[in-house]
């Protein structure tokens, strides 16, 4: 892959991503970032590669279907790695048609753009020849699926369940990369992954939220009993599945990403808590809240037995570099979340 379109790269999945690309990729002669830098989003956390020649980095909304279509026609990309999205499940709930625009309209516009450059006979809205070697990666959630009872975990083949405005754009999305590899034979795949963990992550999300108010000695607050669970992963395993999808995983096919390292939102704020020496009388219990899926769980059978992927950071080791990654950077954090509350 030589000329790549990364959407949503300044945020936290995507910036480790493009860090873990320009580490990687031998063959990678050009990276163009396209992000709205909405509160998510921080160009500082791609500060170490901002004076690559081989970057470009472009403000600007994946629904602008003017902006998307001027960067194929100019950079010709050989892929597209989609992370561009509204993800956070509170504010999906307060507005929810922000939701839906972005993560199911925004897909929509980039699928179109990029089969058309990438079709063989773009005068035929139906040809089902591509380019070779093009691929459109979409990443996705492993909310889509809803939630599991106390055994089992998702598989590629289960149903889309969602349950908050979020992942039902989520899903809404992944069905829209779907349409575009049954009706027009595109090369899409879809990768769909658990909850990730590790720097950059924004200070609204569980993990970071946790150490930030442990700090200062502030509530930490957990929805209803707080035993709600989840399959946790390092950003750094993610990063390498979608390196392992996008260079060798099959055009048209689902590759679930995940650890089998479930556990509780309780666990996680102990743990955190114990790692600071701080006390579990932080802990406040809030009330739920609506829709709240209560388990998820990542069979990564498919991408380990073809792709020979495997996560390499145990839980322990790589809570325990998070934590000191936010203590490393308090600007960063503060920055974040004032940048938040304007938005």
């Amino acid at each position: 892959m030589e000329k790549l379109l990364v959407t949503g790269g300044a945020g936290f999945i995507g910036s480790n991503f493009i860090r873990d690309c320009f580490t990687r990729k031998n063959d990678l002669t050009l990276l163009v970032n396209l992000d709205l830098l909405t509160y998510a989003g921080n160009p500082e956390n791609l500060d170490q590669i901002q004076r690559d020649p081989r970057y470009r980095f472009v403000k600007g909304d994946i629904r602008d279907k003017e902006l998307v279509e001027q960067l194929f026609r100019s950079y010709r990309f050989d892929a597209v790695v989609h992370f561009a999205a509204e993800s956070h499940v509170d504010r999906s709930i307060t507005d929810p048609e922000r939701f839906l625009s972005t993560n199911i309209i925004g897909t929509q516009t980039l699928l179109e753009t990029a089969r058309r450059h990438w079709s063989r006979h773009p005068e035929d809205p139906l040809s089902q020849e591509y380019l070779p070697g093009t691929r459109f990666l979409q990443v996705s959630t492993d909310e889509v699926y809803g939630a599991l009872g106390k055994t089992g975990s998702f598989t590629e083949a289960s149903p889309l369940l969602p349950n908050s405005p979020y992942s039902a754009s989520k899903a809404g999305g992944d069905l829209m990369a779907r349409a575009y590899v049954q009706t027009f034979g595109m090369p899409v795949i879809i990768t769909r992954c658990s909850n990730n963990y590790g720097p950059f992550q924004h200070p609204e999300k569980l993990i970071p939220r946790m150490i930030c108010s442990a700090v200062k000695n502030q509530p930490l607050p957990v929805y209803c009993d707080g035993m709600q669970v989840r399959d946790w992963i390092h950003v750094q395993d993610h990063c390498s599945a979608i390196a392992a999808v996008l260079d060798r995983g099959r055009p048209g096919e689902i590759y679930n990403i995940g650890s089998r390292c479930e556990k509780t939102n309780l666990e996680i704020v102990r743990f955190i808590l114990s790692s600071l020496g701080k006390p579990e009388s932080l802990i406040t219990y809030v009330r739920d809240r609506p829709g709240h899926d209560w388990r998820y769980a990542i069979d990564a059978t498919k991408i380990t037995a073809e792709l020979g992927w495997q996560p390499v950071f145990p839980f322990e080791g790589g809570i325990q570099d998070t934590i000191r990654w936010y203590l490393e950077h308090p600007g960063w954090v503060e920055k974040a979340l004032e940048e938040s509350t304007d938005q």
